[in-house]
């Protein structure tokens, strides 16, 4: 372990972007991301050696109690230290991220700041449905992945596997990682991102023991894996053990040699990853200064984590800079937001702490006080084009209703909602000032879980939630005719159709090529785009939002006022894909066109109060046209139990409404992959423990939405409108 460098050595280091490598460490849940943090921050100085990787004293970045309970890490943690590598000392800005799939959210929002991630996949467990998620994830944000197969202990100790088995299960899972590159990754990265013992961009060891080998470093300090399996039968105590890995094979040096050698600085990432991540132009100063992140053009900051300080309310906004230099005291402008705000202070992390250094430069991770704004909020001097949107790949499934101890408390906790939404944007809220119903849209049981024993805990506010509910979606199963839309006053007429997305059109919204929002007219880089995924120019045109995956098309013509009520078209439209016709539950998988329209001459008579009606009733009586129906939320399972079990796991599926499509027998374990619908999935861990006298667990692979069996449709309808204070018989298009 050396002395931790100085506040000054990483403020000389942030100014040198070639010597930057920003990157996390992202996997299954409890394939060792975190102890691998710990054993990393003691090798730099910033933490005590025998604490590092420790469960019992809990990990450095667990700042709630909640995950010191729980053993698993909630919330991202951004850290960083320095390394030397070839007689150079670097700067590594790391974000260790969660491996729970409920809190899959934090890893899409880290994956924005970053460059470069390290997957971990425990040797005994392989590759595991979330470690295929966290892949997608990164591949997504083009961030380059290398990998550490971790846990190697315990193919030595448990196991007992000799060198040449676990060889082989090495190979095994660097296969299946690089198949996993070649299924999901953009053609260009296909090849090239793919990882290799031979060149080092794979790593072996065990980040709670602190060893680790690589075959770059064997060949550098001469060890190799016999000294290892060697060192475990030696008899050695355990303090002695650690002084030869230290001193012989420290994880430290293999993992940040890994990351300096392999994953790209900010200057090479940037390159390729803003044209990806960002849809101005590229041929204009501000695009130029982003893709070459100069730190003397213009400042581009993306805020990817907020957090608030629970006794002072003060907010910190992380990120990345990935253009110019940010200065306390200098006034900045959210995109987003569309308001003006002054940056109070600048930070750099040390370690996991926060230290003022008055300014940043691109190129580096970062935290900002004094600026308000909200996860993937795009900061900047001026008005500039924003960021594309972050988009998880899991959507909330469960809702909670919430509300005080105290009913006077309610404006209360209205404001904490506000605050726990800020710093958890997984977390959706909704806020109802007429009723005072307040409800939490969560990723999960665990996730609303978790946020509740916050509110209480760290916020000492006490709630009460009600039984968990799914929120389910509307859709539509053939085309309708044109339907007429009137504006209350009679003046204005829209002729709205609705049809089911086409499935091109889907995968295009699902993979982000088509991202969610508002388009403008003459974007001639996003047509090109779309002609390259076979939509001609013509039609990609007439392209005007997207909400919740439904597109709306323009496809009038001729009229003269368009242009000048589109953005209430657009809100109209928004608002029934938000709340359909039948239980205003939210739309999903529908193209919805306005193929006509009459707009009064004068501009006074086709104000919000006449056109969003207008078009809210046409699109509502369109769906009913077009046999709107509820779908409801699955998800795709793996569970993993003894063989001898099969019998009563088919029986639990069968009567949750479940369906097995797959069986592969793992020796005397199978593995079983089933999908379920949400709404019978509450209580399934403990269910699933009974059914196999706890030997069973299951973890998620996938989330999509399929019709709700016909006899359930009316009832669940009615139940819906009944939670909501609505008429259950009523269906106007109110």
């Amino acid at each position: 372990m050396r002395s931790a460098a100085t506040l000054e050595e990483f403020k000389e280091l942030m100014r040198k972007p070639v010597n930057i490598r920003n990157v996390c460490t992202s996997a299954h849940i409890h394939h060792g991301k975190t102890a691998l943090t710990d054993t990393l921050l003691a090798a730099a100085g910033l933490m005590s050696e025998k604490a590092a990787g420790d469960l019992e004293e809990g990990m450095t970045t667990w700042q709630h109690k909640d995950e010191q309970e729980r053993l698993l890490t909630v919330d991202a943690s951004n850290v960083s230290m320095t390394h030397g590598f070839e007689g150079q000392r670097y700067l590594i800005n790391l974000i260790d991220t969660p491996g729970h799939v409920d809190f899959g959210g934090n890893v899409t929002r880290a994956m924005r700041a970053i460059d470069g991630t390290v997957v971990l996949v425990c040797a005994v467990e392989g590759i595991m449905p979330q470690t295929e998620t966290v892949i997608k994830q990164a591949l997504r944000e083009r961030v380059k992945p290398v990998l550490f197969i971790n846990k190697v202990d315990r193919l030595i100790n448990e196991l007992k596997l000799n060198p040449e088995q676990m060889q082989e299960r090495f190979i095994k899972i660097v296969t299946q990682f690089n198949n996993l590159i070649e299924q999901i990754a953009e053609p260009e990265f296909k090849e090239k991102w793919k990882v290799s013992i031979q060149d080092g961009s794979v790593g072996f060891g065990s980040a709670r023991e602190n060893w680790g080998l690589s075959l770059h470093f064997m060949k550098k300090r001469n060890v190799n894996f016999k000294d290892v399996i060697d060192l475990y039968k030696s008899g050695k105590t355990e303090q002695e053990m650690q002084d030869w890995i230290w001193k012989n094979a420290p994880v430290y040096e293999v993992i940040l040699d890994m990351v300096i050698k392999h994953l790209p600085n900010p200057i090479e990432a940037q390159k390729y990853r803003i044209p990806h991540i960002w849809r101005g132009d590229l041929k204009s100063d501000f695009g130029k200064d982003l893709v070459n992140c100069n730190p003397n053009g213009k400042p581009a900051f993306v805020i990817t984590r907020i957090t608030i300080d629970p006794k002072f309310g003060r907010e910190m906004a992380a990120g990345r800079l990935f253009s110019g230099t940010l200065k306390e005291g200098t006034e900045v402008y959210l995109n987003n937001a569309k308001q003006k705000q002054r940056i109070a202070q600048v930070f750099m992390y040390r370690g996991i702490k926060p230290e003022q250094i008055g300014e940043a430069v691109a190129g580096n991770v970062i935290a900002l006080g004094g600026v308000s704004g909200f996860a993937g909020e795009t900061i900047t001097l001026g008005e500039e084009q924003p960021f594309e949107e972050m988009r998880h790949i899991f959507e909330p499934v469960i809702t909670k209703s919430i509300e005080p101890a105290k009913p006077q408390d309610l404006p209360k906790l209205v404001e904490i909602l506000k605050k726990v939404a800020k710093e958890d944007p997984s977390l959706k809220v909704t806020i109802n000032l007429e009723t005072g119903e307040n409800l939490i849209h969560g990723m999960g049981e665990l996730h609303l879980e978790i946020i509740e024993n916050r509110i209480r805990d760290e916020r000492g506010f006490p709630v009460k939630t009600g039984e968990p509910i799914v929120v389910y979606r509307e859709t539509i199963l053939k085309e309708s005719g044109t339907v007429e839309g009137k504006s209350p006053n009679k003046h204005n007429k829209f002729y709205i159709k609705v049809e089911p997305i086409s499935a091109g059109y889907a995968k295009l919204i699902k993979d982000g090529v088509i991202s969610e929002g508002g388009f403008k007219k003459y974007d001639t880089e996003f047509y090109l785009q779309l002609e390259k995924y076979g939509i001609p120019v013509k039609e990609a045109k007439k392209i005007r939002k997207v909400c919740n995956g439904n597109i709306l098309f323009d496809e009038t013509r001729g009229i003269v006022h368009i242009g000048e009520v589109q953005e209430l078209v657009n809100d109209g439209f928004e608002q029934v894909m938000k709340e359909g016709p039948l239980a205003r539950e939210p739309c999903i998988g529908m193209k919805i066109g306005v193929a006509d329209c009459k707009l009064h001459e004068d501009a006074i008579h086709r104000g919000p109060a006449q056109v969003m009606p207008a078009v809210r009733e046409a699109i509502k009586q369109a769906m009913v046209d077009a046999n709107a129906v509820i779908f409801e939320p699955y998800q795709v399972i793996l569970i993993e139990c003894p063989a001898s079990y099969m019998g009563e796991i088919s029986k639990l599926v069968q009567n949750k409404r479940g369906q097995l499509f797959d069986i592969e027998h793992k020796g005397e374990q199978i593995d079983i992959r089933a999908r379920m619908p949400v709404a019978e999935m509450f209580g399934l861990a403990s269910d699933l423990r009974s059914a196999t006298e706890g030997r069973g667990t299951y973890f998620i692979v996938d989330q999509e939405y399929d019709k709700l069996p016909t006899d359930l449709q009316e009832k669940v309808r009615k139940k819906i409108r009944q939670r909501k204070g609505l008429n259950p018989d009523d269906l106007s298009m109110s």
